[in-house]
């Protein structure tokens, strides 16, 4: 079905003056609207959903984006920019611990969490429900996906389970976004980083998923360690994605 199945168009009476406004009434209307639409555009909040958002790369665009945040705050001096980022993770406890107890699993830390107030953590399957750890993931799909306006994708490993993390995200987000032009974004190495065959066809399997299923995607490629690199592609995509609502 298409995904504009359902919706309508609301028809509006149109009132026709026999006095048309002078120019000068005109032009002050003009200036008001304007106004009245960049604030709104300036003040518009963005819930930001990042999968995979414990390693280097979501540590930073995360950070990145709550100091952006609190920029505009600063600047508006008050709190109506406040956009809502959500990292999904395998196990919120273990990536919010005051040191890190397992190299198995991301790791932000509890003071990091502290400086970066607006993030939050939350449980998810990551893709495969036979290898769940995090304690409170039911649910994670009605909690951060109906209200999302930009899906990021950071799953790493190039395992199968990169490949069913990518699935889940799709499918849940096209059944539960209420959005319609929510902005996908995936993150993936460049093929010289990931030199290994099927690494290079399991991400190109994530890309297609995404091309083939959803509105608006955005496909970035970074080389291996250059974590700002790929923080600022992803920043470039979501700065656009927002000035064109």
């Amino acid at each position: 079905a298409s995904k504009t199945d359902g919706l309508y168009t609301k028809k509006y009476n149109i009132i026709h003056h026999t006095n048309q406004p002078t120019m000068m009434v005109s032009f002050v209307i003009s200036l008001f609207l304007i106004s009245s639409l960049t604030s709104f555009y300036s003040t518009h909040a963005l819930n930001i959903v990042i999968a995979g958002g414990t390693g280097k790369v979501g540590r930073l665009l995360s950070s990145t984006l709550h100091q952006q945040q609190q920029n505009k705050e600063d600047d508006n001096n008050n709190n109506t920019n406040n956009s809502k980022i959500t990292i999904l993770c395998r196990n919120a406890f273990l990536a919010s611990t005051p040191t890190r107890v397992s190299g198995d699993f991301g790791w932000l830390g509890e003071s990091f969490l502290n400086q970066n107030y607006s993030i939050r953590l939350r449980d998810w399957d990551g893709g495969d429900l036979l290898d769940i750890v995090g304690c409170d993931w039911m649910g994670w799909q009605d909690d951060v996906l109906p209200d999302a306006d930009v899906i990021v994708n950071l799953v790493g490993g190039y395992t199968q389970q990169r490949t069913m993390a990518c699935e889940r995200l799709v499918r849940e987000s096209l059944a539960r976004c209420k959005k319609p032009n929510v902005q996908h974004i995936l993150m993936s190495m460049d093929d010289e980083d990931l030199k290994i065959s099927l690494k290079k066809k399991r991400a190109k399997e994530c890309e297609d998923m995404l091309i083939a299923n959803c509105l608006k995607v955005a496909c970035l490629r970074a080389e291996l360690n250059d974590v700002q690199r790929a923080c600022d592609k992803i920043m470039d995509v979501i700065v656009k994605y927002k000035s064109n609502q």
